[in-house]
């Protein structure tokens, strides 16, 4: 295989990566430590250099180790979503995904129902949450999170654009100066919790005093407030993501120009803990393609 290292001994020294050390790293692979630090040297005499740092307590990669880490782990995660994809996967457990509500309702489900029919053989569970934090980390397999792309994990992928547009209700005219059409509607503007900042730097920005800005309503969900925004309540700032679908179906208006640059996005995540499973890779890589497109 092109003069390549045994495959064993690659997914060994990614588990003694991953894991920080190789007693954890056999109890992942059922092997012995010794049986893992034995494939470690033998992998480190084909490639004639260190990869790992033996320490007291556990190990750390070299610099040339953290260089190729990144190859090995690639190289697995491509074979393993080619594998679930040609040929699904056993056992039937359902692939579990994660997302918070707006964003499952708006652009998740429609795109599962794609994935499914390119992927009969993989079935599919989606669970909801507001908050990340506050829901059960056991048992996830792709995760979907909303923020700056900042959490403890090694993969996290941006899915979307970040920042926020200006959505009003359906049938608005703009003319030359969206700003001072849009300026009646800023005192039933509708908040959303955990986003309350945006109206600030959306005044900021765009030179608003920021007691134009009505304080009245406010949602902890983005598909709520695109809801009250279709019903005319007024205005509010969401992701461009969620907004796409209202806007298509004439159900709101994105006001030109007005936008609010900020870090905030939605990001795919894979497990904190743990190997990905072929099929979350196989979505990951989808869904990313997806949103690429």
């Amino acid at each position: 295989m092109r003069n390549l290292p045994p495959p064993a001994w690659l997914k060994t020294f990614e588990a003694a990566a991953r894991l920080g050390g190789f007693t954890a790293a056999a109890d992942e692979l059922g092997l012995t430590p010794a049986a893992v630090s034995q494939q470690v040297r033998a992998l480190e005499a084909r490639l004639g250099y260190p990869l790992f740092r033996r320490l007291p307590r556990g190990v750390e990669l070299t610099e040339l180790g953290q260089s190729y880490l990144p190859a090995v782990r690639r190289a697995f995660d491509e074979l393993a979503s080619a594998t679930a994809g040609l040929f699904g996967v056993t056992g039937g457990r359902p692939l579990v995904l994660r997302a918070p509500p707006s964003f499952m309702a708006l652009c998740l489900a429609p795109l599962v129902a794609q994935f499914r029919a390119a992927h009969p053989g993989i079935p599919v569970r989606l669970c909801s949450a507001t908050w990340a934090e506050t829901a059960p980390e056991g048992g996830i397999d792709v995760d979907i999170r909303y923020g700056d792309g900042r959490w403890p994990v090694e993969d996290a992928r941006r899915l979307s654009a970040p920042g926020s547009v200006l959505v009003c209700p359906p049938g608005m005219a703009f003319g030359p100066d969206p700003l001072a059409a849009v300026a009646p509607l800023l005192g039933r503007a509708v908040h959303i919790i955990g986003c309350e900042s945006f109206w600030d730097g959306f005044a900021a920005a765009h030179g608003i005093d920021p007691a134009a800005v009505g304080r009245g309503v406010s949602t902890d969900s983005s598909l709520a407030a695109l809801e009250m925004v279709a019903a005319g309540l007024g205005v509010a700032l969401i992701s461009p993501d969620l907004t796409a679908p209202f806007a298509r179906a004439g159900r709101v208006t994105v006001a030109p120009g007005l936008t609010l640059d900020h870090a905030q996005a939605h990001y795919v995540l894979l497990p904190a803990q743990g190997a990905p499973r072929p099929e979350a890779l196989l979505f990951r890589d989808w869904l990313l393609d997806a949103f690429t497109d």
